[in-house]
Formats: C-alpha cells, sequence, structure tokens
C-alpha cells in the first residue's frame, strides 16, 4: 500500500454510547465510511492493562462487557469480528518483549467503537495492551515501532479520553458544562496536536492541576500517545470530533494523516 491509512485517537466516553443516535456517534459512522478497508485493525484501549506489553492472539475474539451497572440491552452487544493471530506474530517481530495473549477478547474501548465505524464487523480485530510500568516516553517510544504496519493496510486506533475523571463526574446531565480545568487540558492538548508538539503531550504533567485533574490516572490518556507516535513528518493532526460528557470526561478525537 503506497498511503498508509490513518492512524486515529478516538474517545469512547460512557458505554452506553454503544446504544446512542446522537452527534458522536454519527460522527463515527460517517468515519467509517470514508476511510479505505483496512486489512486488519490493531485497537490500543485504556481498558486493557498488562504487566508488561501483550497482544490478542485470539482467532474469534470474544466481545467482553467489561463494566457493571448498565441495562440488559448493552450486555447483548456482541461484535463477532473475526481475530488476526497472524498479525499478532508480525507484531512481535517488531516489539520482541511483546508476548501473545490467546484469551483476550475485544473490550467496551474497542468495540463500543467499532460497531459505529465497521458495523459488519468484517474486518479481522486484536488487541494491543498498554504496559502500566512503562512511562509516557516509554509507550511513545514502543509505539514507533508500530510505523510499518500502517503500510500494510493495517488501521491503528488509540481509543481512551483526554479527560477522564470519574471522581468528578456528573452524571445528572450528560450536556452539563465541563469543569474549566477541563476545558483548560483539552484546549492545551488540541493545540499541542495542532502544532506537532510531541514533546509536550509526552510531558503533559506540566500543566499541573489541570493535568492532576483531567489524568487522574493515566491509562486513558496513554492511547493518544501510540497514535502521536505514528504521525509522519509530512501528515497533520485533525480534529474531527470534541466536546464533553458528564463534565468530566473529554470526547476530542483526532486523526494523523
Amino acid at each position: 500500500m503506497t498511503q498508509p491509512l490513518p492512524a486515529l485517537f478516538i474517545a469512547h466516553g460512557n458505554p452506553m454510547n454503544a446504544l446512542a443516535d446522537n452527534s458522536y456517534t454519527q460522527t463515527l459512522t460517517r468515519l467509517g465510511q470514508q476511510l479505505p478497508t483496512p486489512t486488519a485493525i490493531l485497537m490500543i484501549s485504556a481498558h486493557w492493562q498488562t504487566d508488561g506489553t501483550q497482544v490478542a492472539s485470539s482467532a474469534q475474539p470474544r466481545t467482553i462487557h467489561d463494566f457493571g451497572g448498565f441495562p440488559p440491552e448493552l450486555f447483548a452487544q456482541q461484535y463477532p469480528a473475526r481475530g488476526a493471530p497472524t498479525l499478532a506474530k508480525t507484531i512481535r517481530q517488531l516489539l520482541p518483549k511483546v508476548t501473545e495473549n490467546a484469551d483476550m477478547g475485544l473490550d467496551h474501548g474497542a468495540w463500543t467503537v467499532l460497531k459505529f465505524l465497521y458495523p459488519q464487523a468484517n474486518i479481522p480485530v486484536l488487541q494491543l495492551s498498554l504496559d502500566y510500568r512503562l512511562s509516557p516516553a516509554a509507550h511513545y517510544a514502543l509505539a514507533q515501532a508500530l510505523q510499518p504496519l500502517r503500510e500494510q493496510g493495517v488501521l491503528i486506533i488509540g481509543s481512551g479520553n483526554i479527560v477522564h475523571n470519574l471522581r468528578a463526574i456528573r452524571w445528572e446531565n450528560a450536556e452539563i458544562a465541563p469543569y474549566s480545568w477541563a476545558i483548560a487540558f483539552d484546549k492545551q492538548v488540541q493545540q499541542w496536536l495542532l502544532n506537532r508538539d510531541h514533546a509536550a503531550l509526552i510531558n503533559y504533567q506540566q500543566l499541573g492541576e489541570a493535568a492532576r485533574l483531567s489524568v487522574p490516572t493515566q491509562e486513558h490518556y496513554l492511547p493518544l500517545l501510540y497514535i502521536t507516535a505514528l504521525q509522519r513528518v509530512t501528515e497533520k493532526a485533525h480534529l474531527f470530533h470534541t466536546g464533553f460528557e458528564y463534565a468530566s470526561i473529554s470526547m476530542l478525537s483526532c486523526s494523523m494523516a
């Protein structure tokens, strides 16, 4: 493939988005219609953290409902995509320290996004875990080794949220105004993305209180660094969705193309 596929960072937000028809899900549906058809999809989800990096190698990954307190309709959702065990071996060649995990399926950071991008579940999918021992800089460096996959037709998607503070969430209204610290952090990340300031994105903690409140734990932010690391010199960041849910969840999503 002469033209590499875009690399995407997609906010997944509330799992109930999987059942929603709103501006966010409509944006994902349109995006899926515009993207070239990939040979496979590699997901880096905030919801798979491991000791050491792992790659899922199941031939038929199960749909994982890794949440509680939601209606039966959400637990009934299935995303029956095939796995990509051959691609898992390719990733192990690119990342020699990675180990295979034949039991891992698709967590909700993956399938709640993919059901809108590719509703027919006709593209093979696998996940790469986040090693919770690594620093943001180490995650960024690891991700750079995945660049050849884009030229092989693999769509790489990071799934998380730039701002993700569940303790501060306002469940009473999804459209309630976001906190000032959430707005400040989100806007700064947007500027860093548009300015191609990878060093600032890696060292996001420099924003002090806004960073501590927006990223109380780093797993939802880290997938952005994987996509940032895949940005080529000739590529720009395109912010294709912005906004907030429940005051403390950023739905900022972007592509590198």
